[in-house]
């Protein structure tokens, strides 16, 4: 409890690698264990790995391999270590381990997102520069093993609490999308009634906003601070999530409402200008809002119109 309260409003750089890998589930709170689970968890990666990894050239899985080798260089193309050959075969590596052993969802795009945060949290253990332009091949292979094994499994942590975002028709996507709009509809009338007068569909910039966990919207840097905040909150990454998103969205008000078509209200809600964002800005929106889920939170019927 304490280290949740804790990382809510924000874990500082150099704890964030243990407290992640804490407030996932990944490592148990018991001191004296935490070795001995790590060398587990990490050989069994690896066992997958052996055991899984040359079916990828498989009538079975070619096309979800095919699939995920295509998506990882459109992963974070504007940031260097993302290009690098060694960091796209980790990310291959992870997502392909993980579809296989979920057949229900398999790899849906928006899940090759997921990986970065962790991958690039886990690496700042071991580089006091600038991660974003790091040369990963430089680092000792056992170093490199570790992280890959820890990105794999604190994203499958995670993918358990939304896997039916990534099911058949992503059922969950659909779910959340309707459960914004009616949020909005409660909170903001006008820009509720500004999108149906102009015809624009919740679906047409919110359903990014789920499947990527508003990864595509945000800095790197955000979306990292963000998810402290996540990971330390209940169903942070699936309630929580919706209330983040529709705060989101108000914060954009004045822009939306001064759009005077169709096209204008897309191309802005598609391109939301926050690339000089920080912790500051997103400080503000997760105390916005943590308001609106104790305001409109399983409200009572007042609060519907």
């Amino acid at each position: 409890i304490y280290l949740h309260s804790h990382s809510w409003s924000g874990i500082p750089r150099e704890m964030r690698p243990v407290t992640w890998r804490l407030l996932s589930g990944y490592l148990p709170a018991n001191k004296e264990r935490r070795e001995l689970v790590l060398t587990r968890k990490r050989e069994e990666y690896f066992g997958f790995i052996e055991q899984y990894y040359h079916s990828r050239a498989d009538e079975q899985y070619k096309d979800t391999y095919r699939q995920i080798h295509i998506d990882i260089p459109r992963t974070n193309p504007l940031i260097p270590l993302f290009q690098q050959p060694t960091v796209q075969e980790v990310f291959e590596r992870i997502l392909f381990i993980w579809a296989i052993r979920h057949p229900a969802s398999g790899y849906v795009q928006g899940i090759n997102d997921l990986v970065t945060p962790f991958f690039v949290v886990f690496l700042s253990e071991f580089v006091s520069e600038d991660v974003e332009n790091f040369e990963v091949a430089a680092l000792p292979i056992d170093t490199q093993r570790n992280i890959e094994a820890d990105s794999f499994w604190c994203m499958s942590k995670l993918l358990d609490g939304i896997q039916d975002n990534y099911t058949f028709a992503q059922p969950g996507i659909q779910n959340k999308v309707k459960a914004l709009e009616e949020l909005v509809s409660r909170i903001d009338e006008d820009i509720h009634n500004y999108f149906k007068r102009y015809e624009v569909e919740y679906l047409q910039f919110a359903f990014r906003w789920m499947n990527n966990l508003l990864m595509r919207e945000l800095p790197l840097r955000c979306t990292i601070r963000l998810w402290d905040t996540y990971q330390a909150e209940a169903e942070g990454f699936s309630h929580f999530h919706l209330y983040v998103c529709a705060a989101f969205l108000i914060e954009w008000r004045k822009e939306i409402l001064s759009m005077v078509d169709f096209q204008g209200l897309l191309m802005l809600l598609q391109n939301l200008p926050t690339i000089h964002w920080g912790n500051e800005e997103v400080g503000l929106l997760l105390a916005e809002a943590y308001r609106l889920k104790y305001t409109f939170a399983d409200a009572p019927s007042h609060y519907k119109r």
